[in-house]
């Protein structure tokens, strides 16, 4: 688009063509930002990422709850957290369909060929999951209080707990998004994931303690990451608060993550096809 103008200071009809100004970065991720949720909104994306958590609270805290209590274990303390981690995870899988969607449709390349800045619709993406993870989030703590998940360490370790969840999740859904950028088959990109979201939430110390799994598998399933992210939301709920010893494993792990998947993911969304 161009607008033409008149040169009135000599009254010749002379025009000259002048550049329309191409809207802002920024307004260009709130419009795409607001698109997506819209879509997400239209297609009851938003009321799966509710009842996601209701499903993960009941067939995870009600068929082990008394095998628990006898253990002497408070078993909605115990789970909770990694209640709140899965379902960053299925924001993670739902963020890697997204990005594949994009590419498969072609909707990237059309964009590398619009007035529009390269990482806009990345960071649309990412921030539309983050919207998903809040409700999801908001809808697992619910349901914990229903089954009597308690925060008890005041605020300070409540918000710490929301923070850090919220930071895992969207380290995750940023390394998903580069793989959905990548993928051509978005089909089998959901399957890869599917696998090691389980494994590692099943391999963790996030469901049973770590006195349940055999002694040859003990080391994993206490130092891999999923447990030691579980261990930290945990504390943060209940006991006495995390502490510096504690806490700094798990930060380290979300930090070397977003090392790696950050510059991965841009590289892939701002490649050309």
């Amino acid at each position: 688009m161009s607008s033409s103008v008149l040169d009135t200071s000599t009254g010749d009809g002379l025009f000259f063509e002048l550049p329309e100004a191409s809207p802002s970065s920024f307004a260009q991720w709130r419009a795409l930002t607001g698109r997506i949720v819209r879509t997400m909104v239209t297609k009851g994306e938003l009321v799966v990422a509710v009842i996601t958590p209701l499903v993960f609270t009941a067939g995870f805290y009600l068929p082990l709850r008394f095998v628990m209590k006898f253990q002497g274990i408070n078993y909605a303390q115990f789970v909770m957290p990694i209640i709140v981690l899965q379902t960053m995870a299925f924001t993670m899988m739902s963020n890697a369909q997204m990005a594949a969607f994009e590419s498969v449709t072609g909707l990237n390349t059309r964009m590398q060929t619009m007035p529009v800045g390269s990482l806009v619709p990345f960071a649309a993406r990412i921030c539309a999951g983050l919207v998903r993870s809040v409700t999801s989030m908001t809808a697992a703590l619910i349901f914990g209080h229903i089954i009597g998940f308690r925060f008890v360490n005041g605020w300070g370790q409540t918000i710490l707990f929301v923070v850090f969840a919220l930071a895992v999740g969207t380290v995750l859904a940023i390394g998903a998004d580069g793989l959905g950028s990548l993928t051509k088959s978005p089909e089998s990109l959901s399957q890869a994931l599917t696998l090691p979201t389980l494994i590692f939430g099943m391999l963790s110390t996030g469901f049973v303690p770590e006195r349940s799994f055999p002694e040859w598998i003990r080391p994993f399933a206490r130092n891999q990451p999923i447990s030691q992210f579980a261990a930290a939301l945990r504390d943060m709920a209940s006991g006495g608060g995390v502490t510096w010893d504690v806490f700094w494993v798990p930060l380290v792990w979300v930090i070397g993550l977003a090392v790696v998947f950050i510059p991965t993911a841009i590289w892939a969304s701002v490649r050309r096809a």
